[in-house]
């Protein structure tokens, strides 16, 4: 009440009229007065004088007016800087990848998070899967981006981008001036593969596509950490490998990319968060950063598969969450 009586002042202090001041404040005139003199019961001083026919701000009165606006703005700046934490506007946001993410949606989701919330200090860290879901469970991560599936009862999985796999070739491979290759035409043919690990990814959706043509694969060197070391021994002939779309983007020269016929397979990456930080609202501004989930066009095989989905839109940060699929 103090708080609107200031307001009440300074309305009528800079207009010299209670008129002028009750319809600036979108009040009656009555209650405006009884604010002003209950205001100045509390003062213990009266500030306007009131014996001439326009109205005057006495000593007091004048004395009170730029401390009455200073108040104001520091109650006003309180509440926005309240309001701001409670946005999600302010404070640190810890982002965890595998390397592919840097490949495909993660730049773009970044930038968009920036423009919205430049105040928030991003943290970004890449890791591999298990690294990524022991951050998570020590809380030095808010956010992992990862492959699925992750077989995880406290953590929420939102899936963002689906990605084909496709063959990558030295330019030189004969196979290489196929519009699409069969996996089963080059599977006895050496083969670079990613690192494993612990939660299952992209090395046991390879290793699946194989077994789908019923071969495993030749290894000519495994434990590969980054793509574009494994596109670097595709390009001297080390090997062969599948590899996620997003590597697309690297470009890599003496390296062709060829989808596979006949064995379609596909892996989704998506964000993962603790359970309990369903309601962070820093996670939940950078969550709508990211492509927005197409629930129609992918889903689930009947085997644990996740089928290819269209490209999800980009949707802004007060645009709806995309839903979260718990595994």
């Amino acid at each position: 009440m103090r708080y609107r009586r200031l307001q009440y002042f300074v309305a009528v202090a800079e207009e010299l009229s209670f008129t002028r001041a009750a319809a600036r404040l979108h009040m009656a005139q009555p209650p405006l007065s009884q604010q002003i003199a209950q205001l100045e019961a509390d003062v213990g001083a009266e500030l306007f004088d009131r014996s001439r026919r326009a109205i005057r701000l006495t000593a007091a009165g004048t004395a009170l007016l730029p401390e009455a606006r200073r108040l104001l703005a520091d109650v006003d700046r309180t509440v926005r800087s309240v309001r701001r934490v409670a946005e999600g506007a302010v404070g640190r946001l810890a982002i965890g990848f595998v390397p592919s993410a840097a490949n495909g949606c993660l730049p773009p989701a970044l930038g968009t998070y920036r423009a919205a919330f430049p105040d928030v200090e991003l943290v970004l860290r890449e890791m591999g899967p298990d690294a990524l879901l022991r951050g998570l469970h020590d809380r030095s991560l808010d956010v992992a981006l990862l492959y699925l599936p992750v077989a995880d009862p406290a953590v929420v999985t939102t899936p963002v981008a689906t990605e084909e796999l496709l063959l990558a070739l030295p330019a030189g491979h004969p196979a290489a001036a196929q519009d699409t290759v069969a996996l089963a035409d080059v599977a006895d043919e050496p083969f670079v593969l990613p690192e494993q690990h612990d939660v299952p990814g992209l090395h046991a959706e390879i290793t699946a596509l194989f077994a789908d043509v019923g071969r495993a694969p030749r290894v000519a060197q495994q434990g590969v950490w980054l793509m574009q070391t494994v596109l670097g021994l595709v390009a001297a002939a080390i090997g062969l490998a599948v590899v996620p779309s997003s590597v697309a983007t690297l470009r890599r020269d003496g390296v062709v990319l060829r989808p596979l016929r006949g064995t379609p397979r596909a892996v989704t990456l998506a964000a993962v968060h603790r359970r309990e930080d369903d309601g962070s609202t820093r996670l939940a501004g950078f969550l709508r950063c990211l492509p927005a989930w197409a629930h129609d066009d992918g889903g689930s095989d009947g085997h644990g598969r996740v089928l290819p989905a269209s490209p999800g839109r980009a949707v802004g940060p007060d645009a709806p969450l995309p839903g979260n699929r718990p595994l």
